[in-house]
């Protein structure tokens, strides 16, 4: 994987950009304007991070890893250390597949009947390799989703959470917050 360099990174145009940030040569990014990125962040090959309006914010000590999409109209936000598994789609934005509207992009909005809602990974979340998260949902505090899971609704915190739909099948173990802090006071 090659990543692009700190001047080629700095010339795509984010909305802003902390350090340490590496991102693959091979990521796609659309309305980068809107796009957020912090410190200690890397980007794998063939993401694609398409910002709505609402915008994207990617905060410190993130890892998406490759071929992952975060799509929509409404916010994203992956708060402080949270990661992102291969293949994790995030929709912000959403068809409807009752079938009496029309769907897609190319269709007029008047036709077609499309949901949105942010969604937001908060602090020391992980999203399993091939988890679809839709419109409207929070994952919150310290909170696991499995792979391959489908995220329909808001998950409780130090949770971890499996399949599909996603339910609750345990409490998180909280080492992650006493790592945190070693971490932090070392830097």
């Amino acid at each position: 994987m090659a990543f692009l360099s700190r001047k080629q990174i700095q010339g795509l145009g984010f909305k802003s950009l902390g350090k340490n940030v590496n991102i693959s040569d091979k990521a796609s990014f659309y309305n980068i304007e809107n796009i957020s990125i912090g410190n200690n962040v890397r980007i794998d090959d063939f993401c694609i991070i398409s910002a709505g309006s609402a915008g994207i914010s990617i905060g410190n000590y993130i890892h998406i890893a490759c071929y992952c999409s975060f799509i929509g109209q409404e916010r994203i936000e992956l708060h402080d250390f949270s990661n992102v598994s291969s293949r994790v789609a995030i929709y912000s934005s959403n068809d409807d597949y009752s079938g009496e509207y029309l769907m897609g992009p190319c269709v007029p909005s008047e036709y077609s009947n499309v949901s949105h809602g942010p969604v937001i990974l908060e602090k020391h979340t992980i999203i399993g390799a091939g988890s679809v998260l839709l419109p409207g949902v929070t994952i919150a505090y310290g909170t696991a989703i499995g792979a391959l899971s489908l995220v329909l609704k808001s998950c409780d915190e130090k949770s971890i959470y499996i399949g599909s739909p996603a339910k609750r099948i345990k409490a998180r173990k909280t080492g992650f917050e006493k790592m945190e802090a070693l971490l932090l006071k070392k830097e």
